[in-house]
């Protein structure tokens, strides 16, 4: 009975070598210094990017929106706190820029493209979320 040496892991035994299949072959690869190299400051890199940049926010994301209608580009009215002045658009592309008085919540004006039921319920929270009183 001879005694055997065993056999070590192909990685254990130069780095630059890589496995080539069934037997125990070793061929020299492509995976060189540099590939070791970029293989391990990807994932730093990427953590700093992550921790240092944050999260990146999703550009389509609407402002307020309540069934087909969404609004956005909420502003103050300079003259009467109680007006607010928002953007609406519905799922067919329809945009408009109306005045909502959060007093009474009415729409400015009355009659457009958008829909004014839901045009009316976007207006409404957002003077909700404003924290200006509904009517």
């Amino acid at each position: 009975m001879t005694l055997r040496t065993p056999t070590l892991h192909p990685g254990c035994l130069q780095p630059g070598l890589r496995w080539a299949g069934n037997g125990q072959n070793l061929s020299a690869g492509p995976l060189g210094s540099a590939h070791r190299l970029a293989r391990r400051l990807i994932r730093p890199l990427l953590l700093a990017l992550l921790l240092v940049g944050g999260v990146l926010p999703a550009m389509a994301s609407p402002g307020l929106c309540v069934g087909p209608v969404c609004g956005d580009e909420f502003s103050r009215s300079a003259q009467y706190h109680w007006q607010l002045r928002l953007r609406v658009n519905d799922q067919q592309g329809h945009r408009e820029r109306v005045v909502v008085d959060c007093r009474s919540g009415t729409l400015s004006p009355q009659q457009g493209l958008v829909d004014r039921g839901y045009a009316r319920a976007v207006a409404r929270r957002a003077c909700r979320l404003a924290g200006e009183k509904n009517g």
